[in-house]
Parts: structure tokens; sequence; C-alpha cells
């Protein structure tokens, strides 16, 4: 991913993702609003301890940076689940309950959920002008939330995922994720060959959710999948870090929209 910087508003693009002209994404940082420490400074809940009017002027500043409408903007109050919710015109502006995924193929209809860990997945479908945008931490990962959202993409708009373009952004990495014996036999049940998830580190076991949700977008057919390779909680200079951070601490957002 690149990392760009307008008008004070730091965030990350994904390469494949910029090769679309039509379509406006962004993963941001922490950097370039009003929120003080320990929010410092691009916060964009409301529901972390920050002042809500300080929250508005940041997601006023991103919207504006990206040259895209706040009020038209759908998010989700997430539920570390796997349901999915396809948006419509109908839903512009609102905020849709209990979602770890969004998918749309309107135009001027962004799409943003938020994030302290937890990964960050953009899609496009080229071919049919579709969006998606999902949230997996441990829970939704397991629970194959990117799998229900790459099928509702193709229930919805006719996706084939060999045509899709996906970005997996920067959330927690394997160096940093140490898990314990509950999750580590949830992810056993979900993912039989566990190599490329469960890695033994020092005595403990680390979670790689990079690979993890890698491996559901190849079981289906994906190829074009870029990942950041950003670890949140190794890079608090950048990101909001749940773990790292004590759960005291902001969320970052990816947005995306087609124009």
């Amino acid at each position: 991913m690149r990392r760009i910087e307008i008008g004070g508003i730091i965030f990350y693009q994904s390469e494949k993702l910029n090769a679309f002209a039509n379509v406006v994404h962004a993963v941001t940082t922490r950097h370039g609003g009003v929120s003080p420490a320990p929010f410092h400074t691009l916060n964009l809940s409301a529901h972390v301890g920050d002042e809500p009017a300080r929250v508005d002027e940041n997601l006023m500043r991103l919207h504006h940076a990206l040259g895209l409408a706040r009020e038209a903007t759908v998010d989700a109050s997430q539920a570390q689940a796997d349901r999915v919710a396809q948006v419509t015109a109908q839903e512009r502006g609102t905020r849709v309950k209990g979602v770890d995924a969004l998918i749309t193929n309107e135009r001027g209809i962004p799409l943003m959920l938020r994030f302290a860990d937890c990964v960050p997945i953009l899609l496009y479908d080229p071919a049919h002008h579709a969006i998606g945008i999902a949230h997996a931490g441990w829970r939704g990962t397991v629970a194959q939330v990117l799998t229900h959202t790459v099928n509702a993409m193709r229930d919805a708009f006719e996706t084939n995922p060999r045509g899709l373009v996906a970005c997996i952004g920067p959330s927690i990495g394997p160096c940093c994720y140490e898990i314990g014996a509950d999750v580590i036999a949830q992810v056993e049940r979900a993912y039989p060959d566990t190599h490329e998830t469960l890695l033994p580190r020092n005595g403990a076991t680390h979670l790689n959710l990079w690979n993890a949700n890698a491996v559901q977008l190849h079981a289906l057919g994906v190829e074009q999948i870029e990942i950041a390779g950003v670890c949140t909680a190794d890079h608090t200079h950048d990101f909001y870090s749940w773990r790292r951070e004590n759960a005291h601490t902001g969320r970052f957002g990816a947005i995306i929209a087609l124009t």
C-alpha cells in the first residue's frame, strides 16, 4: 500500500485499487485530526470516550480530503460476526446494525468501517462495478466473514471471484498476535490446515490474520490479492491498536466508494 497525505490527513491506498479511476478508497491513520490523547488525532469513533464534536470534525476532514460526501456514507455497528449487508440508495447516510461487511454497486455511496487491530478488507469487481468492505477480527475470520462477503457480491452482482481485486489492509500482525487455547481450538476447527494461520513463537502460538483471510480468498478463486503487511500493534505511531494500547484508544477507518 502507498502512504499519502492530503490536507494533513495521512492515509494508505492500495496499489491494485489505484489502477481504477472510478474507485476512491483509503485506510486512515491516526494523523490529521483534532482529538486529544489518547485518541490523537484522527479518531473516527464516537463510542470510545472521545468527544462527538471532535469525531465529527475528523470525519469531515477525511471526507473532504477524499472528495467524498460525508452525508452519503454508510457505516455499520459492527458485531465481530459474519453478517453482510447490501447497501442501496435507501440506506444512503445511515448506519447498518449488527453487520461486519457492506457491499454495493451504487455510485456515490461510500462504505466505511472502523478498526483497531482487526483486519480491513477492501474489494472491487471491475467487471460489474461493485465494491465491498469487511471487518475481520479473529471471530469474523473464523466465521469466514470474508467468504460470506464475496459470496454476497456473487449473488447480488454476479461477481466472478477470479476477477475480483482484494486488499487486506493494516491490522495486528503475526508478530504481535499471541492467542490462547480457546482461540487456537476455534482456528483449528475453521482451518484444518493451520500451517498458514497458526505460528509457534517462543513457546506461544501466534495467529496470522492476513494469511487466514488470504486462504479464504484463494479458496474462492480470487487471484488479485494485495496484503499490506503492516502490523498496527507494531506501528502505533500510525495506527490505533486495541491490544498494544490496552483497549483505551481510538479507531481508524477504511472507506471505499464508486464515483
